[in-house]
């Protein structure tokens, strides 16, 4: 299944998709279960070159249907928040709006293959802890733990590996209004008291204006 992408929403820079995948930090692994139907879990993951590495819960049953190479699909989801039309200039003109939902995410296509072996799972756990403490004033390390835990807690996980084919990203943030509106949506998500809101307005501010084309200001 290919993402609904309208052209002034694609994001196409691979520094910017790869920078949105690791401020979120998890993806929605969505694979097919032993019914054929759709089954996913919420996952910390790393980009690493071309795959995608994972890991969840051995309780959990959705790795038991992923064979070698099995199709799969990340979903990484970024900030989100609800624009109201009540912040367009253009409500006061013609009244012709309604509300959307400005939103930023990519869907990483590919393969998935199960893995189990302890140094695999120890090196990817060690990468996704590495990434996540960088920059602390005091970050943890794997080797802080009693090496003896350490491979107590990797028996109860199974890792995922992900061989990444099609990525496609997309960033709605109000390119398709008027410059005034573009205003408007940043201006009332920064009025909003909500992280999430804060943070579209800042992604809009930062990118939205330059990929915006003239002239345009349809609903969305």
């Amino acid at each position: 299944m290919r993402v609904y992408v309208p052209v002034f929403n694609a994001l196409d820079d691979a520094d910017q998709i790869r920078a949105l995948v690791a401020a979120a930090g998890s993806a929605e692994l969505v694979t097919v279960g032993a019914d054929g139907y759709p089954v996913s879990t919420l996952l910390p993951v790393v980009w690493d070159g071309d795959r995608l590495l994972l890991h969840m819960a051995r309780a959990n049953p959705q790795w038991r249907t992923i064979g070698d190479d099995a199709p799969a699909l990340a979903v990484v989801t970024g900030p989100q928040a609800y624009v109201s039309p009540s912040w367009y200039p253009s409500k006061a003109e013609h009244g012709r709006v309604v509300p959307t939902w400005n939103y930023s995410a990519v869907h990483l296509t590919g393969r998935a293959r199960v893995r189990t072996d302890a140094q695999w799972l120890h090196e990817a756990v060690t990468l996704l802890t590495d990434l996540h403490e960088a920059g602390r004033a005091d970050p943890w390390h794997v080797a802080d733990a009693p090496e003896r835990f350490v491979e107590k807690q990797l028996r109860a996980v199974v890792g995922i590996e992900v061989r990444v084919e099609r990525v496609e990203a997309k960033a709605k943030w109000s390119q398709n209004r008027s410059d005034a509106d573009h205003a408007g949506v940043v201006a009332g998500l920064t009025a909003e008291d909500d992280p999430q809101s804060a943070a579209v307005a800042q992604a809009m501010r930062g990118t939205a204006r330059a990929a915006r084309p003239a002239g345009t200001a349809a609903s969305g």
